[in-house]
């Protein structure tokens, strides 16, 4: 049984963590690996290396969005290629488990992290609407008139 009175804070928490997972690994194609060094490595996978610029620049409004709570199941499943094109492409010939080398154990954790957070919803103290059909309770109050 789900506890309605906790479950948005639960959404909440969930929602602020990942969006803070997004913006540090913004943060580190911004200030470690550098812009032009995404990009090249982005280029060495066989994909345009404009694209590094586009992925660094979704992390970042995704992870604002999170953050603030803007669109939550939208940001939340758009991110979804994201990381799987993460395990496909750099991870997943490393195996399952997340080393230095790679490994998709940890963007196929977050993968399953986005689809719940899809599910859940914005939770609390968020700013945007949610992608969701009126609440039967809603629904129920419209007709009890």
């Amino acid at each position: 049984m789900i506890d309605t009175r906790t479950a948005p804070y639960a959404a909440l928490l969930l929602r602020l963590a990942t969006g803070a997972l997004f913006l540090a690994h913004a943060g580190l194609k911004l200030f470690v690996f550098t812009p032009a060094g995404t990009a090249q490595f982005f280029g060495n996978l066989g994909l345009p290396p404009a694209f590094g610029y586009v992925i660094i620049a979704a992390e970042i409004a995704a992870g604002v969005a999170l953050i603030l709570g803007v669109w939550t199941r939208l940001v939340a499943i758009a991110t979804i290629p994201i990381l799987l094109g993460a395990i496909v492409l750099v991870d997943g010939a490393s195996g399952f488990y997340f080393t230095n080398a790679g490994g998709w154990e940890l963007p196929g954790f977050w993968t399953v992290v986005m689809i719940v957070q899809a599910l859940l919803g914005d939770g609390a103290y968020a700013l945007g609407p949610a992608l969701t059909a009126p609440s039967t309770d809603r629904l129920a109050g419209a007709y009890s008139r």
